[in-house]
């Protein structure tokens, strides 16, 4: 079975995700981090059902989601590193994580819209696989 490119890279990035929720709890935030928790695991959630979905256009609807709630997560990484909660330098990385992911997922969106705008005959699994990003 080949690789999915945005499968593993919103899994590990959710697995970042709950290792920040788990540092911001022992420093007694909260409601910020449940915000960042709920939106960054989101995003690996919706790859998966869009992977498995049952239409095109479902699979254009639950990456869109996915879009969504990384475009979420970005500002609450933003927020949480201004605020102070987080360390810029530590956490740099993360927003750029989060970046990629976004542009990744906006892709995927922008060429399934067109595809099935085009009316192409074209299995999302493969599509995803074949995309790739610089890391």
């Amino acid at each position: 079975m080949t690789a999915n490119v945005i499968e593993e890279k919103s899994y590990k990035f959710a697995l970042t995700i709950i290792k920040i929720f788990k540092e911001l709890s022992l420093n007694n935030e909260y409601v910020l981090s449940k915000q960042l928790l709920r939106s960054g695991t989101s995003i690996g959630a919706n790859v998966v059902e869009g992977l498995r979905a049952q239409s095109r256009k479902d699979f254009i609807s639950k990456m869109n989601i996915a879009l969504k709630e990384a475009n979420e997560t970005e500002y609450w990484i933003r927020l949480l590193i201004d605020s102070g909660y987080l360390d810029s330098q530590k956490n740099s990385g993360l927003l750029t994580d989060c970046k990629e992911l976004c542009k990744i997922l906006n892709s995927i969106v922008k060429t399934s819209r067109q595809n099935l705008a085009d009316n192409i005959n074209e299995d999302p699994e493969n599509y995803i696989i074949e995309f790739t990003c610089e890391s």
